[in-house]
């Protein structure tokens, strides 16, 4: 009786939220731990790149003044027209989300008369992440290509602001220029935006937290 009581005065207290964030973040940032998940899941290394705790505070986020107004967009989509009709879900789930991530779609937030190469140009230099939905039609679309290697070139080291989604394409053909960041893949739609919005809410918190850190 009185060992059993010792036992329980001396039992471990739970982590602290803050502990438990940071072992996700360590777990999830591990190339080799990403790929035995996805392994065993059946999805693609890419999904460690939203792992993190399902919701970021959203007044870190949202608070005025924060680094995330900066720039005019949180997130640009870079993807094929034939693939427009998905884009626009993405983009509603994006929007209603609690955040209300501002969204650049092309056909909808382009300016009439400007011309295309200044349009993409201006998308990707004012978002602050870039989803590449890379699909048949991505791949066959030059104008796709040349958004990607405008994101590349205005953040070569991705740091989260370059987020691929693959869907409908063989791993063979994930192209070579994203060969060092990870990838969603996109099997179950409703999984797939959820972890976008993850990414996109992980990336402006630590964005914001970083600036915030700069400034004190």
């Amino acid at each position: 009786m009185a060992s059993w009581f010792r036992r329980l005065l001396h039992k471990p207290k739970p982590r602290s939220v803050e502990s438990s964030l940071n072992a996700s973040r360590s777990a999830s940032s591990s190339p080799s731990s990403s790929s035995s998940s996805a392994e065993s899941s059946g999805s693609s290394p890419g999904t460690s790149l939203a792992r993190s705790v399902r919701s970021s505070p959203v007044s870190d986020i949202n608070a005025s003044g924060s680094a995330r107004w900066a720039k005019s967009y949180d997130v640009c989509i870079c993807h094929s027209e034939v693939d427009l009709e998905l884009v626009e879900e993405l983009v509603s789930y994006l929007e209603g989300q609690p955040e209300s991530f501002r969204c650049f779609l092309q056909l909808r937030d382009a300016a009439p008369g400007s011309a295309v190469v200044t349009e993409l140009c201006d998308a990707v230099q004012n978002s602050h992440c870039w989803v590449m939905l890379i699909t048949p039609g991505f791949l066959r679309d030059p104008w796709c290509k040349y958004q990607m290697h405008q994101a590349l070139a205005e953040a070569p080291m991705a740091n989260g602001r370059t987020i691929p989604v693959l869907k409908d394409v063989d791993r063979k053909d994930y192209p070579k220029e994203l060969r060092n960041v990870y990838y969603i893949y996109m099997a179950l739609k409703e999984n797939s935006f959820r972890q976008i919005r993850d990414t996109i809410a992980r990336y402006l918190q630590e964005l914001c937290r970083s600036s915030a850190s700069r400034t004190e």
